[in-house]
């Protein structure tokens, strides 16, 4: 009777050696997964205090009405529109808020000092965190028309339908959960927004609000 060697293609291991290549393996795979993971859980969490990063002047004198531009603040892009004056008296359509999630801007999504019917300091201006508080996809800015179901522009985010109004309110049935966050800001005049900055006699922590 012939007795064959064994297959030299294949390597046994001990039961020890094989539980340790597992373990790395296993280890390897979990530190993978979390580095994936990281820069997805970093966009989601609150913004640090605003009093550890200086506040960002932003030249808004170019902007024309139903125009929008987009600053970077802490990281994160900032939409400042100058609103017209059919999108200003859109917003004041008391049929409006009815189809709104939260109309009244109860969630801290905003600073005391732009929770109104048009959320920021000065009607014209609108400045808001441009992060849908969905999965944290940058929204879609849609001009104002001079007709049709849009002619009070707003947003939609690319990623699922999530609809805003021109003062950054989400629509109900929407899968958004709040309002476009409001960042801390002041205008020290009528050709400058600064990020970052509260109104004198006011303060708001940005890291305070409820979900960005």
């Amino acid at each position: 009777m012939t007795t064959h060697p064994p297959d030299s293609t294949q390597t046994e291991h001990p039961p020890g050696r094989r539980s340790f290549l597992g373990m790395v393996t296993t280890a390897g795979t979990v530190t993978g997964l979390a580095a994936c993971a990281i820069p997805f859980a970093r966009s989601i969490e609150p913004a640090e205090s605003t009093a550890s990063h200086p506040p960002v002047d932003v030249d808004i004198s170019h902007l024309q009405p139903g125009q929008q531009m987009v600053a970077n603040w802490q990281g994160r892009p900032v939409f400042i529109v100058r609103r017209t004056a059919a999108q200003l008296e859109a917003l004041q359509n008391p049929n409006l808020a009815g189809e709104l999630r939260d109309p009244s801007s109860s969630a801290n999504q905003q600073p005391a000092y732009a929770r109104n019917w048009h959320r920021s300091i000065v009607p014209e201006y609108g400045v808001y965190v441009g992060i849908c508080t969905h999965l944290g996809c940058v929204p879609t800015y849609m001009p104002p028309q001079a007709t049709g179901a849009e002619a009070d522009g707003g947003y939609i985010c690319p990623c699922h339908a999530s609809h805003f109004d021109a003062a950054g309110r989400v629509f109900k049935g929407a899968p958004a959960p709040y309002n476009l966050p409001v960042p801390p800001y002041t205008q020290p005049s009528a050709q400058l927004v600064r990020l970052g900055q509260n109104p004198p006699g006011q303060h708001f922590d940005f890291a305070s609000i409820e979900q960005i």
